[in-house]
């Protein structure tokens, strides 16, 4: 991250050390600054101290020495993207305030209270992402962000700033006007021809898109330049062919004067593509890293199979492709792309080197892989008591959640006006995955929910299967956030099953045949492992309880404990203990899980517990 972009942290007093700690390590601020007395480790390039004009300096940037927290924001107001101060909002008012400038060029400025229980966006709510941040700081911190601006206030969208969270950039327009008649209950005219629609199902939007609008101040969501205020999907990618040593003067002359040209707006560019021979050509590098785009570049073999307007033999004897920049222009935009402008061709001129070629394809929606993320989200058995922190920080920074419309239910007093949900049916598992990967492929940050935890029989494992069949290039980031699973719950209800070696079978044949199940069965039978049976029986699959508990009974008495735990974590939750031999099969359903015990397993004082060690067994401390 460069220094323009940096996010600091700091506080009016010692005891905020341990609180900017945890931001520091979730990624949520860049660099540290405390007083010299409150340094409990070793200084890292994260840490810096200020204090006395004769301190040294311990950061690792060259660029920074110690100084005041006045000094500091001096020296970091302009260049930094952020500022998170652990205080009273009026001494931190105070000191900001000889540095305020305007509303577009301001830094966030968040102020959190010395325990963490509330996150304020001070300064920059919308334009500089102060309220985003807020929400992040409040869902790790398990705290609340105290959001005062009108349209968090009214459940509306905030126009001048939503777009970020659907992965567009924002263009011209006079955003002060359209912000001020909105809050005044003033019309608006949307016009979206291009980039995802999916935005226009959130509740925050229902006012927007009112039938018979058709005055108002314009907001448009397009991949052009004109009036009124503009949105600008990433829909645009630009191939580009050159010549080896091709000058960075002459690329930047060819695509800014084809977008003017064209009426494109720059902002609304996703990326370059190129060949893969060129992945290391200066200037292209150089382009890419200025403009902020990314660079696909693509082998020969996969450019040749694209069918273009406009081949030429003699880059397909020099490359093995009669096409460089139609084909990679095509092929970087994703599914069902059309080409905005077919190849172009500018040499060089005056003091120039090389020639280059450029084509642009506009994506059908959008298409932004590089920018995307999605998160793998446990949402744990129900109540919203055992949600993690983890898990709370990624539902607060998606924009879209994904899931079992029942799961989606639970997590839903969490959800924001801003936030789409999607709900999908049971048994349609793979069509979430795929829509999910998709959005977050479209570039927005997307999370996809699984009960419990997402990696035990949730959705993970067939995400990263649809993840990993991508092409590394159109592969969005992708992180598992583990949850409480029903097995961890059921145990701590039942008091301690679990201090020996214990096993999870799911009893449903419906992706693995029962005879693969069944052979589980009789090895955790034989191996006397406690057993949590999962899917253990419903409507249509009512005898495969009653066989496994034959295979169980087998290798173990009768007189063995089972827990009933039926809608764990939830207002309706049930627990009961049987044992094996009496076990009421009727009484067990698909939300239900059921724990046995193994032979050395045993109910006392109500609780069901399992010994650490077998009889005979010497326990050693390790």
């Amino acid at each position: 991250m460069t220094a323009q972009a940096l996010r600091w942290g700091f506080g009016l007093g010692p005891s905020s050390f341990p609180l900017l700690q945890r931001l520091l390590q979730a990624g949520l601020i860049d660099r540290l600054v405390l007083p010299p007395q409150s340094i409990e480790a070793e200084p890292s390039q994260q840490l810096v101290s200020f204090g006395g004009p004769d301190t040294e300096r311990v950061s690792g940037d060259p660029d920074w020495h110690r100084a005041t927290a006045a000094e500091l924001l001096a020296s970091e107001w302009e260049r930094s993207s952020a500022f998170v101060a652990i205080g009273a909002c009026g001494a931190i008012t105070r000191l900001i305030a000889p540095h305020l400038k305007a509303k577009a060029k301001d830094p966030a400025v968040v102020v959190l209270d010395p325990l963490g229980r509330y996150a304020i966006p001070l300064l920059g709510g919308h334009g500089a992402g102060a309220e985003q941040l807020s929400l992040a700081i409040a869902a790790l911190l398990e705290g609340q962000a105290v959001l005062t601006g009108s349209s968090s206030g009214q459940g509306r969208l905030a126009l001048d700033s939503f777009g970020r969270r659907w992965g567009w950039r924002r263009g011209s327009g006079d955003w002060d006007s359209l912000m001020k008649s909105v809050a005044r209950g003033g019309p608006i005219q949307v016009h979206q021809p291009s980039g995802t629609q999916r935005w226009q199902g959130l509740d925050g939007a229902t006012a927007l898109l009112e039938p018979g609008r058709s005055a108002g101040l314009p907001l448009v969501i397009s991949a052009e330049r004109g009036e009124g205020c503009r949105w600008h999907p990433p829909c645009l990618w630009l191939g580009i062919g050159c010549e080896r040593g091709t000058s960075l003067g002459l690329l930047e002359r060819l695509i800014d004067t084809s977008l003017s040209e064209l009426g494109l707006a720059p902002e609304a560019v996703a990326g370059l593509a190129s060949a893969d021979r060129k992945a290391d050509e200066p200037a292209l590098l150089q382009l890419a890293t200025r403009r902020g785009w990314p660079l696909r570049c693509f082998d020969a073999a996969k450019l040749a199979a694209v069918t273009v307007p406009n081949p030429s033999e003699a880059v397909a004897r020099e490359l093995g492709t009669a096409s460089v920049a139609e084909a990679a222009a095509l092929l970087a935009a994703g599914p069902g792309p059309q080409l905005k402008l077919e190849k172009r061709i500018e040499r060089a001129r005056g003091g120039e080197q090389g020639a280059a070629t450029l084509a642009i394809a506009q994506t059908a929606s959008q298409w932004a892989p590089g920018q995307g993320q999605l998160h793998l989200v446990g949402s744990g058995p129900g109540s919203l008591d055992l949600l993690t922190a983890d898990a709370r920080r990624a539902l607060a920074e998606s924009t879209v959640w994904v899931g079992y419309g029942l799961y989606l239910d639970l997590l839903e007093p969490l959800r924001r006006p801003d936030q789409l949900r999607s709900d999908g049916k049971l048994t349609l598992e793979r069509e979430r995955c795929a829509e999910a990967l998709e959005l977050a492929c479209q570039g927005l940050t997307v999370a996809l929910v699984s009960s419990g935890d997402s990696g035990i029989y949730g959705m993970a494992g067939l995400a990263l299967e649809q993840w990993l069949a991508l092409e590394p290039g159109d592969r969005p980031g992708f992180t598992v956030h583990p949850g409480i699973s029903a097995l961890q719950l059921a145990a701590a209800r039942a008091g301690a099953p679990l201090m020996h070696d214990f096993c999870t079978v799911s009893l449903s044949d419906r992706l693995t045949p029962w005879p693969v199940i069944e052979k589980r069965l009789k090895g955790a039978a034989a191996g006397d492992f406690v057993v949590a049976l999962y899917n253990p029986r419903s409507l249509g699959r009512d005898w495969q309880l009653g066989r496994a508990r034959e295979l169980l009974l087998e290798h173990r008495p009768g007189s063995t404990p089972v827990l009933l735990a039926r809608q764990l974590g939830r207002a309706e939750e049930a627990l009961s203990l049987h044992t094996l031999a009496d076990l009421p099969i009727e009484a067990v359903d698909m939300l239900t899980l059921v724990l046995i015990g193994n032979s050395t397993s045993r109910i006392e004082a109500g609780r069901m517990v399992t010994p650490r060690g077998y009889p005979g067994a010497e326990l050693a401390t390790e």
